[in-house]
């Protein structure tokens, strides 16, 4: 099903297509990613996609943690930036859970 797209239950009401539905993305990244940066970048991109809140955080191991919330075609769009060697530093590699949004955040915040 395109993005664009529609979709139907048994009960003939039209649900909301995929990429807006409401998602949580956690994602670790690795890499020479502490110290360049990284996060202060991370926070421009979700202001930038828009409609992302959440955080960025350094972790004791160099990683870098992004949780964010939003539609998942947002989180999408910032997960395609943290792959796309357009950031500071050197990504190594990108994992990602994805899970329903657990809300509390007010705006994206480096921590």
């Amino acid at each position: 099903m395109a993005a664009s797209e529609t979709r139907s239950d048994n009960t003939g009401e039209t649900e909301e297509p995929r990429g807006d539905e409401p998602a949580r993305v956690t994602v670790w990244v690795r890499g020479e990613v502490q110290g360049v940066g990284f996060r202060w970048f991370t926070r421009a991109a979700a202001l930038r996609v828009g409609g992302l809140v959440g955080f960025a955080l350094n972790l004791g191991d160099g990683r870098v943690q992004i949780v964010a919330e939003g539609t998942r075609s947002r989180c999408d769009l910032l997960l395609e930036w943290l792959r796309s060697g357009d950031t500071p530093g050197s990504v190594e590699g990108v994992t990602e859970i994805w899970d329903a949004p657990r809300g509390g955040y007010r705006g994206f915040a480096i921590r």
